[in-house]
């Protein structure tokens, strides 16, 4: 996974996570000096003129910031669950392996 630009890394790890019309991709990487980062990578599907493309948002998260962002993330969807949509069955998402048939179209690089 070579990015000639220079500012791609070698991927340690990859996780994919399917998740309706967008596919999430949270990937280890390595830098020069052999420290590691996560990116958060969100790909959505588009159609633009007569083919389809993919728009992709990516964070950096960087291992200085994990605890922060872990326990802000949690803490956000603790409000939501709890607060905002007490009585909604979010075990009704759980365990969605479902497959797409655009699978191994949504991995770059």
């Amino acid at each position: 996974m070579e990015d000639y630009r220079g500012n791609d890394r070698e991927e340690i790890f990859s996780k994919r996570v399917k998740a309706g019309k967008r596919t999430y991709f949270f990937d280890v990487k390595a830098t020069k000096s052999n420290d590691y980062y996560l990116t958060i990578t969100e790909s959505k599907r588009r159609l633009k003129d007569d083919s389809f493309v993919f728009e992709k948002h990516k964070i950096f998260l960087y291992k200085e910031d994990f605890g922060k962002f872990i326990e802000a993330l949690q803490e956000a969807v603790d409000h939501v669950k709890t607060d905002l949509l007490p009585d909604f069955d979010f075990s009704q998402f759980d365990n969605d392996d479902s497959q797409s048939e655009f699978d191994d179209e949504l991995k770059w690089e």
